[in-house]
């Protein structure tokens, strides 16, 4: 991030700024998360209200909201000049935070994955160094000390993308040729998310390409009996065909020719 001011709710929430990190109270910092979450969209009164106090609190109609509001207006930006409030304004019925291009880190991080999904058929390379930057954007779990409910939902809608680009960088890596790397990489993302198939698909295909034909079988036949133990259910038709394939050791699941990864730029 290059702007003045930055929020992060990939992690703990935090706000910096070009002279250091900004100290917020447990209320401002879910005031701040409960903007962030439309950051951009006005965000009605009561609707903030509900968010604060987690529909039980106070008349959203007091003047108890306009006085965190204003708390955290001045923690994050100095006096206005003639122009007013520029990042947290007021707009009927509520307010708006409004920040600069990548000043956010989950809208950075939604941006780096939709361009990497975009071009990862033409330049998986490039598309790979994207989901590089959007994964390492990441601090732990999203709005980690915020326990309100909407933060909460936010969270676990974030965490679901933060698996797809998982995914989507598993899918890049076998493209380019660093399934070795992959191999030792992906198990403890597999037993972490471990009814998560395309997760379990890439290590499977990883480590049969590093020439470990058995660990892929014992990596299927791991998530089939937890699929079955589990849930019930058989693994899904592509897993099912992996399996096929690697059992008859198809060429066609011949590795490509390996492309060095590129390190990471700092976002």
């Amino acid at each position: 991030m290059t702007t003045a001011l930055a929020v992060r709710v990939l992690g703990p929430v935090e706000v910096g700024t070009a002279a250091g990190p900004v100290p917020l109270g447990a209320s401002l910092r879910t005031l701040l998360a409960a903007l962030a979450v439309d950051a951009g969209r006005v965000v009605a009164a009561d609707t903030l209200a509900d968010r604060l106090w987690d529909d039980g609190g106070l008349d959203a109609g007091s003047s108890t909201v306009h006085s965190y509001v204003s708390r955290l207006r001045r923690r994050l930006e100095p006096p206005p000049g003639a122009q007013g409030w520029r990042v947290l304004r007021t707009r009927a019925p509520g307010y708006l935070l409004e920040l600069e291009p990548g000043a956010l880190d989950a809208a950075e991080f939604r941006r780096l994955l939709a361009a990497a999904r975009a071009g990862a058929g033409a330049d998986p390379a490039t598309a790979r160094e994207r989901v590089a930057r959007a994964l390492a954007l990441w601090r732990g779990p999203a709005y980690a000390d915020v326990g309100a409910g909407f933060a909460r939902e936010e969270a676990a809608r974030l965490r679901e993308q933060q698996l797809e680009a998982e995914e989507l960088a598993a899918e890049l890596d076998l493209a380019l040729g660093r399934h070795r790397t992959l191999a030792e990489r992906l198990p403890a993302l597999v037993a972490a998310e471990p009814f998560r198939e395309g997760l379990r698909a890439s290590l499977v295909l990883a480590l049969y390409r590093s020439a470990r034909q058995a660990d892929a079988l014992r990596a299927y036949e791991e998530g089939r009996a937890l699929l079955a133990d589990a849930l019930g259910v058989d693994p899904g038709p592509h897993l099912r065909r992996l399996h096929e394939l690697v059992l008859r050791q198809d060429p066609a699941l011949d590795a490509p020719v390996a492309v060095p990864a590129a390190p990471v730029v700092p976002a």
